[in-house]
């Protein structure tokens, strides 16, 4: 690998972490509990784990144990990819929804299973080197004795507030809500841990907490039976990848949106990099993720349910062909259709065994779906929201289904190597991040803490452009005059949060997002 420039050009200058063991999280307990877990003889994934459990607690706003998850790991010889995300209720179906418009995104209709804690157990069974338990010492420390909220957590739940005023059990849980520094307390959930812990997920699953899911749901009126809980399977897949320069970027297969990611990076690759942070650059790169996201929405959806396997979609002959429509002085309003022949927490973890670790688990928007089951602290997620009711689309809503989902851990390796485990949070910001991070660390050799400083692009669902604020003027000028629908000095929280480990010859590299609460630690 060429020479990083280790030069922080950006407004945060935080610098990069050096260090064999290291976690970056968005949240500072969250990353010290998994420091905490490697220093007692854990390895990555224990470390992955302990942080993971430890955000359920302490950053509620973005996810909990009613969340998904999704894992890509490099276990010292070669990749693992696990899709943790669970299905919809057996009786959810289109009729449900009558006339809506679009899928509820809050209620019992936008739950799905949740499939984070079997996750969990999962992947410490099959890799951990720390006992069960032990992974949740610090998540059931801070839910019963409490822990200090940190200011932006804070801001968000305080936001929430009248969001979910119509969730009488939400606000029994979760108000007041606390102020940056107050101690808060989560006692009914510290229970719930401890019952996951004791019996490997059990509880959840199959036990009194999936009684109590069902008992809930049935007497509100919702899908989500025990039957539901009882069938739920994660699964352990092959990610997909694509070239890019001289690595590789790999993504967990859909129903995940990662496969974005690698068809904007694949088109890009049909080009020269232009110029850092530089109107053609920036252009390119926007035009590219353009088709990547029409592409997402037409085809993205469970695997069985897609009209097309979605390796077709990263054929050579698609991407030249997307690629040549790509006008490189001219915005496009309507993208090239690729058509073959169809709120979150994000951790990474690394050991000095060389075990590295790319983690997310997600309630989707906020705090969920609003549903906190009586009793257990459970906050379910609303990743049924995911889906469309668009009749005949392959994410049309329906039961014992995987929703579209936009959280997605990141990979990239180098001559069948490990070279940066990484992701974005952010919703539909986070294909588009790992395109920015890719290109910036691989093409411009940014360190990864500078690629995550720098001031980001975003397009949006009807593809116009927000630029986050920070970006040159003559950028944006330059983008308005190539036709861009630009919508500039955007507040920072559009942009996601990135969380990265770098792979060097000599030490792992941690990046923590300014724009979290979290940092990069290690030894």
């Amino acid at each position: 690998m060429r020479a990083l420039d280790f030069s922080q050009p950006y407004a945060s200058q935080r610098a990069p972490v050096c260090a064999d063991n290291l976690v970056a999280t968005s949240q500072p307990l969250a990353a010290e509990a998994g420091i905490h877990a490697l220093r007692r003889g854990g390895n990555a994934v224990d470390a992955a784990l302990a942080a993971a459990i430890t955000l359920t607690v302490v950053e509620p706003c973005s996810n909990g144990v009613g969340s998904d998850a999704f894992a890509i790991l490099w276990d010292g010889t070669e990749l693992h990819g696990l899709n943790a995300s669970g299905k919809s209720p057996a009786d959810l179906n289109r009729e449900r929804f009558g006339r809506h418009a679009r899928m509820p995104h809050y209620g019992w209709d936008a739950v799905t299973v949740p499939g984070a804690v079997s996750a969990w157990a999962m992947l410490s069974e099959r890799f951990g080197r720390l006992q069960f338990e032990e992974l949740f010492e610090a998540g059931i420390h801070y839910a019963r004795d409490g822990f200090p909220v940190g200011p932006i957590t804070a801001k968000r739940w305080q936001e929430a507030e009248r969001l979910y005023a119509g969730f009488p059990d939400w606000r029994a849980h979760f108000l007041p809500a606390p102020s940056a520094g107050e101690r808060f307390r989560r006692p009914d959930l510290a229970t719930t841990l401890e019952r996951i812990a004791a019996s490997h997920g059990e509880a959840f699953y199959h036990g009194e907490l999936a009684d109590a899911m069902h008992d809930a749901s049935r007497k509100a009126g919702g899908a989500l039976r025990r039957s539901d809980l009882e069938s739920h399977e994660s699964k352990w897949v092959t990610p997909l990848s694509a070239p890019y320069r001289n690595v590789a970027l790999h993504e967990i297969p859909p129903n995940g949106q990662g496969l974005a990611a690698l068809i904007a990076l694949a088109i890009l690759n049909r080009f020269e990099a232009p110029a850092l942070d530089s109107v053609d650059a920036v252009h390119l790169q926007v035009e590219a993720m353009k088709i990547a996201i029409r592409a997402a929405f037409a085809h993205i959806a469970d695997r069985g349910h897609m009209r097309h396997p979605p390796e077709s979609l990263l054929q050579e002959e698609h991407i030249d062909r997307a690629a040549q429509h790509i006008d490189l002085l001219r915005a496009s309003n309507e993208p090239a259709t690729l058509i073959p022949s169809s709120d979150t927490v994000y951790l990474t973890t690394a050991d000095a065994s060389g075990m590295m670790v790319s983690f997310i688990q997600s309630n989707y928007k906020g705090f969920g779906s609003g549903i906190v089951v009586p009793g257990t602290g459970i906050a379910l997620q609303n990743r049924g929201a995911g889906f469309t009711l668009e009749r005949g689309h392959p994410n049309q809503v329906g039961p014992n289904k995987r929703p579209f989902h936009t959280i997605i851990p990141g990979f990239v390796t180098e001559a069948s190597e490990p070279r940066l485990s990484f992701g974005v949070m952010g919703g539909h910001m986070q294909h588009q991040g790992h395109v920015q991070m890719v290109t910036r660390i691989f093409d411009y050799r940014q360190n990864p803490q500078a690629a995550s400083d720098a001031p980001r692009w975003h397009v949006f669902p009807d593809f116009t452009l927000g630029l986050e604020a920070g970006m040159d003027a003559r950028l944006v000028e330059g983008l308005e005059a190539r036709g861009h629908s630009v919508r500039a000095g955007l507040d920072s929280e559009l942009f996601g949060g990135a969380q990265l480990i770098l792979h060097t010859k000599d030490c792992n590299m941690g990046a923590s997002d300014h724009r979290k609460e979290g940092i990069a630690v290690g030894y």
